[in-house]
Parts: structure tokens; sequence; C-alpha cells
């Protein structure tokens, strides 16, 4: 049987490569199935010792909540999508890279449904994510629709999208590549101050990952990176990648392009440490004075896994 991918505008891609959905079904009313797969290696989301990137599950979430937004509820594609709350929990033992790339199937189930002339303004997907057949992740997302009239409401002032994407300032220099675990100074999404416990986003809006497409304001995404780098950071001599099981995420207010957001990391103590050296943190990313984002996240060192 021949597999192709969903079309990309389902998914909000401008890049055919970065298109992970492969098909999706319905089962009832407000219950789906969704497959996708994941590639032996990629260009941003990158394997460490064997094992698929975690944030690998955080995209295909992104696609399949856009996906089933789009075919199962009948969104236009005009309307912007906008996250809420993120949570997810994964089995790291299932991330390993096999011979071949990984299939992903995902059972979703969709509630909390608000409309607005028979179309979804507001709605909650839970995810329940296997891997072969084999279940590995839980996963949840609440987000919104804005018709574009609503979003030029929202964004009053702001601009056109393609007037702010291309006047965003250019980023600052970032923080080493060994602080954050990454090879490629395009990749690294923090720069220094003099805490060390606090960085400023770096926004690089040439990102081709990133920013396959034009924005205006700073995407989920890039966001949730800020929480991976900033717990690899709050321990710059670490040899082995940090990988991300879990996070529990809310999304408070768009972030700017022309203002500096703060990242604000902490760690969380325990009354005894993991056997398997896993540690947990908080990030918030505060800009103008607001918390724009907050996340809690458990993290693993990928040798253990």
């Amino acid at each position: 049987m021949l597999t192709t991918t969903v079309a990309r505008e389902y998914v909000h891609r401008a890049a055919l490569s970065e298109v992970l959905m492969t098909g999706w079904n319905k089962l009832g009313r407000d219950v789906f199935t969704a497959t996708a797969q994941w590639p032996r290696s990629h260009s941003f989301y990158m394997p460490e010792h064997g094992l698929h990137d975690p944030l690998l599950l955080c995209e295909t979430i992104r696609q399949t909540s856009t996906l089933l937004a789009h075919v199962g509820y009948h969104i236009p594609l005009g309307h912007h999508l906008t996250w809420s709350r993120l949570q997810y929990v994964l089995a790291p033992e299932a991330l390993r890279i096999a011979a071949t790339p990984a299939d992903i199937q995902l059972h979703v189930t969709c509630s909390d449904i608000r409309y607005s002339r028979s179309v979804p303004v507001t709605m909650s997907m839970h995810l329940e994510v296997s891997r072969d057949g084999d279940p590995f992740a839980m996963a949840s997302v609440r987000f919104a629709s804005h018709s574009p009239a609503v979003y030029k409401r929202l964004r009053a002032g702001r601009g056109e999208v393609g007037e702010v994407f291309a006047t965003a300032p250019q980023p600052p220099e970032p923080v080493s590549r060994s602080t954050v675990g990454r090879l490629r100074k395009q990749d690294i999404v923090l720069a220094p101050t003099s805490d060390p416990q606090r960085w400023q986003l770096r926004v690089d809006t040439s990102h081709p990952v990133l920013f396959d497409h034009a924005l205006d304001h700073v995407p989920g995404m890039l966001l949730l990176e800020s929480v991976r780098q900033a717990a690899h950071a709050m321990e710059p001599g670490r040899a082995t990648a940090v990988l991300p099981t879990s996070m529990d995420v809310s999304f408070n207010r768009y972030i700017e392009f022309d203002e500096p957001c703060w990242i604000e990391a902490e760690p969380v103590l325990t009354a005894a440490p993991s056997a398997d050296a896993r540690s947990t943190i908080r990030v918030n990313a505060v800009q103008k004075g607001f918390s724009a984002f907050h996340a809690s996240a458990e993290l693993a060192d990928a040798a253990w896994v």
C-alpha cells in the first residue's frame, strides 16, 4: 500500500519535508485516529544517543490538532489557531531509533467544544499515542480558532503578518553551543544575561524549521525549545542530551518580535534524587512585565535511557 503525507496546508507548513502527518480517519462523533511518521534524522529535531527527539511528539501534536481542526471540523484554512494549554508525558525508552522511520498512531478525542456559527472557536483534544501499535505517550491540548477578522482585531495595531515578519529585529548573539547542547548557532534560542538562570529569548526569523512560514509572533514550538535549552543551560557542563519526558505548558499571551522576552528558569527540588537522574524545572517567559508563557518539565538524561 502506498503512503503519502497529508496536504501541507492542513498542518500549516510551507515545506513538504516538514509534514509529519500521513493520514486520518473519523471513528465517531468527536473521535478520530491519525497517523504520522518520524524520520530517522531531522535537521532541527536531531536524534541524540540513538533516540528520537521528544519535541517531535510536540510537533506531531501540533500538526494533529491543526489537521483535525480543518478536516474534522471544517475550520477554514485562513483561520488562526492558537494554543492555550499543552500537556504530555512519554516513555523515553520508546524513542529508540530503529532501522526504519517510526510509524506513529494517535487516537484523538475532542471535547469542551464551543461553536460560533457552526464553527468551533475553542476546543480540547486528548491524544493517546502509540508507536507500531505500542502505547508510549499521552497528551492534551487546548486551542482557539480565530477568523481573519477576529484575529485582526486581536492583533490591532501590529500590522499585517508579512510586514511584522519582515521587520523583525535581528537576534542577539547566542550562548555558546556547549551551554545548550546545540551544534549550530542558528538553532540556539537563548542569549546570555548576567544571571545564570535568566536569558533573552533569541528569535531568528530566518530559521527554516521554527519559521517555516511568515508569522507575526513567536511560535509555540520555539518556546518549547527554550524550555529544553534552559534545562541544559542550567548544567552547562553536561555531556549528554536532556530529554523533556513531560511538560505542562500554559500559553498566556502572544510574544512579540519587537520587545525583548526573558526566559527565567528554576529547578524544582525534590526530597530525594531520582535513581535515573531525572529532574524537574519551571520556566517562565516574561515580556513587558507579564508572564506570557509558563512551563514545568520533567527531564531525563539520555545516557540513562
